[in-house]
């Protein structure tokens, strides 16, 4: 038998030799475990590292309890995270991001699961990653119970990871916002944005980085930054200052505006017979929305269709009660306006 015959027959290959690193997994499980428990509540039944997590789910909490969830992602946001190594921000996009989804049924969160997948571990993004989930939960009294860390080489670019979540609420069945009592009459109240959010970016990056010419480390005085800083402004949470108002006012709908913008998101709450009229003179867009527009030649319609144009939230309110809650989100912190109303007609939005 040859040498290299005898070399290969006693050839150990390990996992490592295929591209996972079990020893860096641990790592980042380590790393990960301080931010992860900082978020628990006496709820939570299972430490890090569990095979499932346990949430002990108060019944009492509510006369008729109802479980609201919603799962998602950032999208190519992702794109602008990479490019500027920066990664505590991210988690906090999906976090925030699905609050809000729950918040427009009028839930409350009670805790939050994620998935992680990489090509190549790196425990100290993977770190910064939860870090930035973690503080996203503990924002809204939220518990990250639990998530997966993947390793898989070949399905993802080197240096790049993907991110998604699964987030579950409480409501009351008697409190579920659903939009069955809107009506022709009522007003629309936005609450502005923190800029694009989690939606449009491949519009974006595709305007701004091959039509324009700009990077991410391109200053930009209108917008008083980087484009890279703008672009990874994270997606605003809403919870804080609207459940409070819940209690306190007649919300008859609410839209969280994600992909799809204004035409696509307002009409999953309004029911037949209504139609939508956005007054766009009613807010001013921040600066980013116009430097997209004119950089791209976007018209109109597709700004409206594929961002949130600044404003994040809509809520739909009996219009006796319409200043009052714009009076008490902008008092909460939040930057609110009357921006239309329903009107009798086909089940869409015109923005005019």
């Amino acid at each position: 038998m040859s040498d290299d015959t005898t070399t290969a027959a006693n050839r150990r290959t390990t996992y490592a030799d295929a591209g996972v690193d079990i020893h860096a997994g641990n790592e980042a499980v380590s790393r990960m475990k301080e931010h992860i428990r900082s978020t628990f509540t006496p709820n939570v039944l299972a430490d890090v590292g569990s095979f499932g997590a346990m949430f002990a789910f108060d019944k009492d909490a509510v006369a008729d309890p109802v479980l609201v969830s919603s799962i998602d992602g950032v999208g190519t946001k992702l794109k602008i995270a990479f490019a500027m190594n920066r990664h505590d921000t991210i988690g906090r996009d999906l976090v925030w991001h699905c609050v809000n989804d729950i918040l427009v049924q009028g839930a409350r969160p009670l805790f939050f699961l994620d998935y992680f997948g990489t090509g190549k571990l790196d425990p100290s993004v993977a770190a910064e990653v939860v870090r930035g989930l973690a503080e996203a939960c503990r924002s809204v009294g939220c518990a990250l119970v639990g998530g997966e860390t993947a390793e898989m080489p070949g399905i993802y670019q080197g240096g790049e990871y993907d991110l998604a979540g699964c987030i579950v609420g409480l409501v009351d069945r008697s409190c579920i916002i659903d939009g069955r009592n809107v009506a022709p009459g009522d007003v629309l109240v936005g609450i502005a944005s923190d800029g694009l959010h989690t939606n449009g970016y491949s519009l974006a990056r595709h305007v701004l980085f091959e039509i324009g010419g700009f990077a991410v480390d391109s200053y930009v005085p209108d917008l008083g930054k980087t484009i890279g800083e703008e672009l990874l402004a994270p997606h605003r949470c809403y919870a804080p200052a609207v459940l409070p108002l819940l209690a306190q006012f007649e919300i008859h709908a609410m839209a969280h505006i994600t992909g799809g913008g204004f035409y696509d998101n307002i009409p999953r709450v309004l029911p037949s017979g209504c139609q939508a009229i956005v007054e766009r003179r009613a807010w001013t867009p921040a600066p980013i929305f116009r430097l997209i527009q004119e950089t791209g030649s976007v018209p109109d319609s597709e700004m409206f269709r594929t961002l949130n144009m600044g404003i994040g939230l809509v809520l739909i309110v009996p219009r006796e009660q319409a200043l009052f809650v714009v009076e008490a989100l902008n008092e909460a912190g939040e930057n609110a306006a009357l921006i239309g109303e329903v009107v009798k007609g086909s089940h869409e939005v015109q923005v005019v």
